[in-house]
């Protein structure tokens, strides 16, 4: 065959001298990636309790230190940093039911309570995400810690026989409501009313005649009806 010969293409690099020279050296990129966003999520707990998830990004980035570049490679976007801090705290008071359970005398439940009402405070900007914002189980998860440290309490004779999962869910938003009413202004208004709430747990019995509590199936839906209203926004 003649004519010319076609020009080869460029040779290309190859091995680990080449790769080196291509790409930055993968451990401390890993390190600075990792460091970025703590700073990131950090800052965006911060700012998110004073300011509430309509906070700019802009806002987060300066608070971490970082561009908001940095911010926006970590997070497309701010559903998705939502996303990130409402499963953070998710998981740590799941964290914090779980240890509650190694309590004496039933009293997990009672400290379990009072950690959710100083976390719902301190976190009063974003604390209504926490349901629309994390994964449909994890919440299964809480409920679960949450319903085993409700069956140690009635054992041991701290919580009255009748009251259900449905019940303390419904006292856990009733702290929250309290929390987002009272603000800055009265912001351990929550402290008493669950004293009160508590004191009404202890009774010897729930009355006869009192509309059932909700159920884990209606918790689910309420759930679902949150997670799609966030979406819908």
């Amino acid at each position: 065959m003649t004519g010319h010969a076609r020009p080869k293409a460029p040779a290309t690099a190859s091995g680990p001298a080449a790769a080196s020279e291509q790409e930055p050296p993968a451990r401390p990129l890993r390190r600075d990636a990792v460091r970025n966003h703590q700073l990131v999520v950090e800052a965006a707990r911060e700012v998110f309790a004073e300011f509430g998830t309509d906070a700019s990004m802009e806002l987060i980035a300066s608070r971490a230190g970082v561009g908001v570049g940095t911010v926006y490679r970590r997070f497309p976007n701010k559903e998705a940093l939502v996303d990130e801090i409402a499963g953070l705290m998710l998981r740590e008071l799941t964290e914090v039911a779980r240890r509650s359970l190694a309590l004496p005398d039933g009293t997990g439940l009672e400290r379990f309570l009072y950690v959710i009402g100083r976390s719902l405070a301190e976190h009063r900007g974003y604390a209504d995400k926490l349901v629309g914002h994390s994964k449909a189980a994890c919440v299964e998860l809480l409920r679960d810690r949450i319903a085993e440290l409700l069956v140690q309490a009635q054992e041991s004779g701290r919580v009255a026989a009748g009251v259900e999962l449905g019940d303390i869910m419904a006292l856990i938003w009733g702290l929250r409501g309290i929390v987002e009413t009272s603000g800055a202004v009265v912001p351990d208004a929550w402290k008493r009313q669950l004293d009160l709430q508590l004191a009404g747990l202890r009774a010897a019995a729930v009355p006869d005649g009192i509309p059932p509590a909700v159920t884990r199936a209606q918790l689910r839906l309420i759930g679902t009806g949150r997670r799609e209203a966030e979406a819908g926004q």
